[in-house]
């Protein structure tokens, strides 16, 4: 599930600090290496990052891999919002750009990026959008956060960090192309 937007000024930081940006800049430099390794290079990828957060993410993970592959990693974004199960039960949302890169996603491997991994359903949707999109020859999934509490038989191939939470906390991510500033929070923590 993606984080919730969010609401505090973007200089503010609200609860505690899990991941600032220097924390953020390497977990996507080892995502970065750890998708070239298990996909033996950059040749066949197309990263697709789930909006809003996820699409600066797969950005900076494409910056990454052209570094050090010499080409350039194609990336778009791909909304999820109309394949959500939890449509009638949350308030109408805008729908965001879905772009695909030239050349499709047929036979290529495609790499959804995305903030945070709650309970899956956010990934549900993404493959369920992608089927409209084409056919990959593989699906793979990269996220910043994994918080747990997993509601769909849904796993992450590539991790920034692992952050068990309980269900009353609420992981926060800042982006500086969206929020002006990098960090991952967990607000609401037990006392």
């Amino acid at each position: 599930m993606c984080a919730q937007p969010a609401d505090p000024q973007p200089d503010q930081t609200t609860g505690r600090v899990v991941l600032d940006a220097r924390d953020i800049a390497r977990a996507l430099t080892r995502i970065s290496h750890e998708i070239l390794e298990r996909n033996k290079g950059a040749g066949d990828l197309v990263l697709l990052g789930i909006p809003r957060r996820g699409v600066p993410l797969a950005r900076r993970v494409a910056e990454r891999i052209s570094a050090v592959e010499g080409l350039e990693v194609p990336v778009g974004s791909l909304d999820v919002t109309m394949y959500r199960d939890d449509l009638r039960m949350k308030p109408a949302r805008a729908l965001l750009p879905t772009e695909i890169p030239p050349g499709g996603i047929d036979g290529r491997t495609v790499v959804l990026v995305d903030d945070v991994l709650f309970s899956g359903r956010t990934i549900r949707a993404a493959l369920d959008a992608l089927n409209d999109v084409g056919r990959p020859e593989a699906v793979r999934l990269a996220v910043l956060v994994d918080r747990g509490h997993r509601e769909l038989p849904i796993r992450a191939d590539f991790v920034g960090k692992n952050l068990p939470t309980s269900l009353v906390e609420r992981v926060s991510v800042r982006l500086a192309e969206t929020d002006e500033v990098d960090a991952v929070s967990i607000d609401g923590a037990p006392a």
